[in-house]
C-alpha cells in the first residue's frame, strides 16, 4: 500500500524521501520518482512529516525510536499501520520527549483504496497537528476523520476489523452455500448486490473467490495479526467476542493450510467443507447417535 500512497504524495510535489525494509524496493521507487532513497532514519532528518506504514507493533516502535533521535522539534510522524492502542500511546510518548508530534492514523480500503487514492483514514492525536498535515494525507484519502486523543484511531480500526471479519465470514459462508445449491454466480451476485446483503466485500471479491482467484488485496496473515490485536482489546472491554474468535480461528487455519499470502476471500475454502470432526445425526447410520470427536 505504501507505494501508491507515496506516488500520490509525490503528485502534490512534497515527497522528499522513501524508505522500505527491502532496500531494492526503496531504490527503485526513489529512482522512479526522482527522490531520495533512505537507508536509515537519518535520511529523514530534514523532513517536517514522516509517514509510516509497517506490519507489526514492534516495527512501529523501532522506527519511532530511531526517528525520535533525528527529527527536528515540531516535526510530525503519521502512522498508518494497524497496531494496538497501547503501542500508539507508547509511540506518541517516545516522540513527545523530543517535541515531535504523533498521529495514529490507520487506514481502511485495502490495496484498491490505496491505488485509487480513496482510503478512509481514522486519526487519533492532537487535532491541530492533523490540520498541519491534512493536505498531504488528503492526497490518498477519500475521508479523514479525527476520532479523538492518541489511540482513538487504532480503537476505530479495531471496530472496522470486527465488522470486516464478520462480513467476510457471512459472505464466504453464503457463497459456499450458493455453490452447493447450484446457483448461477452471474445471476446470484448482482441479485444480492441489489438488496440488503450488498457490501464492499461481496462486490469486490464475490466473483473472484468463486473462481478461486485469491490475489491479495489484504492478506490472510495480516488479517489474523489485526484480529489478534482486536481480540485483546475486545476481551479487555468485557464484550462478547464470538465473531472475533471465530474469525481468528478461521484465519489461523487458513494460514496453516498455506493461504497466508492469499487474499482474505480465501476464507471460502474453509466454508466449502464441513469439519470432518462433526458428524450430524442426519449423516449417521440409521439408529446411530450423533457424535463429536474430542
Amino acid at each position: 500500500m505504501g507505494a501508491p500512497m507515496a506516488r500520490y504524495v509525490h503528485s502534490r510535489g512534497v515527497l522528499t524521501a522513501v524508505g522500505n525494509r527491502t532496500q531494492a524496493k526503496a531504490d527503485a521507487m526513489a529512482s522512479e520518482l526522482d527522490v531520495r532513497a533512505a537507508r536509515s532514519a537519518a535520511n529523514f532528518a530534514d523532513c517536517d512529516l514522516v509517514v509510516l506504514c509497517v506490519s507489526l507493533d514492534a516495527d512501529v516502535l523501532e522506527n519511532v525510536a530511531a526517528l525520535a533521535e533525528v527529527l527536528k522539534p515540531g516535526a510530525i510522524v503519521v502512522d498508518h499501520s494497524t497496531v494496538s492502542v497501547e503501542t500508539a500511546r507508547r509511540a506518541a510518548a517516545l516522540l513527545a520527549v523530543h517535541d515531535i508530534g504523533f498521529l495514529d492514523a490507520p487506514v481502511s480500503g485495502g490495496v484498491e483504496g490505496a491505488r485509487n487514492g480513496k482510503l478512509s483514514i481514522m486519526v487519533g492525536g492532537d487535532e491541530a497537528q492533523l490540520e498541519r498535515v491534512r493536505d498531504v494525507i488528503d492526497a490518498y484519502a477519500a475521508r479523514i476523520t479525527h476520532m479523538g486523543a492518541t489511540g482513538a484511531g487504532q480503537a476505530t480500526k479495531a471496530i472496522n476489523q470486527i465488522l470486516v471479519a464478520g462480513i467476510n465470514e457471512a459472505v464466504c459462508e453464503g457463497l459456499a452455500l450458493g455453490e452447493k445449491l447450484g446457483l448461477d454466480p452471474e445471476r446470484l451476485l448482482p441479485t444480492l448486490m441489489a438488496g440488503a446483503a450488498s457490501n464492499w466485500f461481496l462486490d469486490k471479491r464475490g466473483a473472484t473467490m468463486l473462481r478461486d482467484e485469491f490475489a491479495p488485496g489484504f492478506k490472510c496473515l495480516h488479517m489474523l495479526k489485526d484480529l489478534r490485536i482486536v481480540q485483546g482489546i475486545a476481551r479487555d472491554s468485557g464484550i462478547r467476542t464470538q465473531t472475533i474468535d471465530q474469525a481468528v480461528a478461521d484465519y489461523a487455519e487458513l494460514i496453516e493450510r498455506g493461504y497466508g499470502e492469499s487474499d482474505t476471500s480465501a476464507l471460502i475454502a474453509l466454508k466449502r467443507v464441513r469439519p470432518a470432526a462433526v458428524v450430524e445425526e442426519s449423516d449417521a447410520a440409521p439408529g446411530a447417535a450423533a457424535s463429536v470427536e474430542a
